[in-house]
């Protein structure tokens, strides 16, 4: 399986480095529960409890990741799920990574 220089594994596995973080995990679990509409920085540093700085820093790692986006409205910094890098994370999950796990399950009962 060649999985060097494959750009759609590298993609994913970016993703999943992301959201394997508990913070990172926390972000955007607050900001799928906020809807399309987001939430501003504020509200999700009062959600998570976190300082600031170390917030940035998350956010900029799922931004970086394809799975939270940013604009400002007025004086606020929102930040959105994308809901579409999210389906097509766990779609590929599902394709990719589970394809044959019949087959496995069938040679696990053989044994």
């Amino acid at each position: 399986m060649k999985t060097q220089n494959d750009p759609l594994i590298e993609e994913m596995a970016e993703r999943m480095e992301a959201l394997g973080n508990p913070v990172r995990l926390a972000i955007f679990r607050a900001l799928i529960k906020a809807g399309e509409n987001g939430a501003n920085v504020g509200t999700i540093q009062t959600v998570i409890d976190i300082p600031a700085s170390t917030l940035t820093h998350h956010i900029q790692k799922l931004v970086k990741a394809g799975l939270v986006s940013q604009h400002r409205h007025s004086r606020e910094l929102i930040c959105r799920a994308e809901f579409e890098a999210m389906d097509a994370t766990i779609d590929y999950l599902k394709d990719e990574c589970c394809q044959g796990l019949g087959l496995l399950q069938r040679k696990v009962e053989q044994l």
